[in-house]
């Protein structure tokens, strides 16, 4: 016990010590938000993973998608590094770095409105995204409870509360470099904790290939499906891909990690660092979750048999030293306060510039803007923990549930207009409303349609849809196809609009000779 305050209390000093260290580097919004767009590609990369990942990922989805997938769930994990993270930066993190920069827009409803010419548009965004932040918040805590649980034996409630006093302190003191560079400090903790997480499980089983062969006895419909390529489920597995990998290019508190970057090397240098980072994190913990079927004697289960999946991870963990727990507490710390931090800055840069801001006070100076960002960070931490510590004593659904129902909503109204927005003039605001409208609302259903909530009957949708994970990606998928079909149905866009946004890529830029051999030579 005494390893395991000591690691925390060490990691709770330095997170609030950076905090309070860049106060002064947070003085007015485009300090406070982005940075002043003058972050470097390592902070960069390190806060683009550390928001993409937490203890949704380590203990919700691992726990869950290894229990049913096996080592396939692998895919997963490598669909995060190559589609959610490389694929990513390479078609957004230039171009959103340009347009954003040139229309002045520091969150994703001021690109919207911006971009399509309407006030509108971006109020709605901004209440979209208010709105569908908070399930996924709420799965931050759960995730991390369950360890603290297991480490420490206390509370949910006090986890809760450490986690929301730490992460309102840093973010209210710095703002975005002090976020950027706590996710720095706990993106190298969450590198070396998965490696040295996996290494102390497989020691279990013999190593890699004992545990593989221990996995492949695991009884299932097809001998040794545990152990194999595809899994006993490759369609849903493709559905938890495509939610986790494509959902990251529709939100906002990923996109804007492009906005605050500070240069073109950057980006290049970002795009290979942050796959990295993929590949061990994602791919990491996607690979630990498949052996959780060997630890089948220590999981919990309720009283109908099935498994509680977010019981999985924690469980697995429990048997090991003093040291390695403290180390995985760190870890899934690091991982869910650095997510949690993205969160609230996302939500509260919105409310205040995109829907407080002209509408419901006119009058904003720079300083009050940042006061007020400052201000909804602690509401937004304690509306969302009262929600979590709700949630859990309600018991309605997995951690996997609740982030399929934000993600899906968010990156289901926001992916394809964002996309498109960027590369294609012909773009309709009439497809941006239908594709908001359609993303949220469908989500909102699939929703009601829980069996722990009971408003809507399941039936109204198809079997493979009544996951919110499936339906998540389903959003994401048809946003794609109904924006372009509904911008060719309706009037174009107006061309001084359009030529106004599209103008910044068509400015002249000096470059150095190793960029480009000049027209001359």
């Amino acid at each position: 016990m005494f390893i395991k305050i000591v690691l925390l209390a060490v990691f709770v000093i330095v997170t609030i010590g950076v905090g309070l260290y860049f106060r002064k580097h947070a003085a007015d919004v485009g300090s406070f938000v982005l940075g002043g767009r003058a972050v470097g590609p390592w902070l960069t990369a390190f806060a683009y993973g550390t928001s993409y990942f937490s203890a949704v990922i380590f203990v919700g989805y691992a726990g869950q998608f290894g229990w049913r997938f096996g080592i396939s769930a692998v895919w997963i994990g490598l669909g995060n590094a190559l589609l959610g993270s490389l694929l990513a930066w390479v078609v957004l993190g230039r171009r959103t770095r340009v347009m954003t920069h040139h229309l002045g827009s520091a969150t994703m409803p001021e690109f919207f409105g911006a971009r399509f010419g309407s006030k509108r548009l971006k109020v709605t965004a901004s209440a979209i995204i208010f709105i569908f932040l908070i399930p996924y918040t709420a799965s931050l805590y759960n995730g991390l409870s369950r360890l603290f649980e297991m480490a420490f034996g206390v509370d949910f409630v006090y986890c809760i509360a450490v986690m929301a006093i730490l992460t309102a302190v840093y973010v209210i003191a710095g703002g975005y470099v002090a976020t950027a560079v706590n996710d720095f400090i706990q993106g190298i903790i969450m590198l070396f904790g998965i490696v040295a997480v996996i290494a102390a499980v497989l020691s279990k089983n013999g190593g890699f290939i004992g545990s593989l062969d221990a996995l492949a006895g695991v009884e299932g419909q097809t001998p040794g499906v545990f152990a194999s390529f595809f899994g006993p489920d490759p369609l849903n597995l493709l559905g938890v891909v495509i939610l986790t990998s494509l959902g990251t290019w529709g939100l906002p508190q990923m996109v804007q990690k492009f906005y605050a970057i500070k240069s073109e090397e950057a980006v290049r240098k970002g795009t290979v660092i942050s796959t990295f980072f993929a590949v061990v994190v994602a791919g990491g913990c996607y690979f630990l979750g498949g052996f959780g079927r060997l630890f089948s004697n220590v999981v919990e289960y309720r009283t109908d048999g099935g498994v509680i999946y977010d019981s999985i991870v924690p469980n697995m963990l429990s048997g090991f030293s003093d040291l390695l727990i403290g180390v995985v507490i760190v870890l899934v710390l690091s991982a869910s306060i650095s997510t949690l931090s993205a969160l609230v800055m996302a939500s509260a840069s919105t409310l205040t510039l995109d829907f407080l801001k002209g509408n419901i006070i006119k009058k904003m100076d720079e300083k009050k803007q940042v006061l007020m960002i400052r201000l909804l960070v602690a509401v937004f931490v304690l509306v969302s923990s009262a929600i979590a510590i709700l949630q859990y004593k309600q018991n309605v659904v997995f951690i996997a549930q609740l982030m399929g129902i934000s993600w899906g909503a968010l990156a289901g109204s926001f992916l394809a207009p964002f996309l498109y927005g960027l590369y294609w003039k012909r773009v309709s605001r009439a497809s941006v409303w239908c594709c908001m409208v359609f993303g949220s609302l469908f989500m909102t259903v699939n929703l009601l349609t829980n069996p722990a909530l009971g408003v809507l009957p399941a039936t109204i949708f198809p079997e493979i849809l009544r996951s919110p994970i499936n339906a998540g990606a389903f959003t994401m998928l048809f946003g794609l196809i109904l924006v372009p079909v509904v911008s060719i149905l309706t009037p174009a866009p107006g061309r001084e609009l359009v030529d106004r946004c599209f103008s910044c890529y068509e400015e002249t830029v000096t470059v150095p000779a190793r960029e480009s051999l000049g027209e001359n030579v």
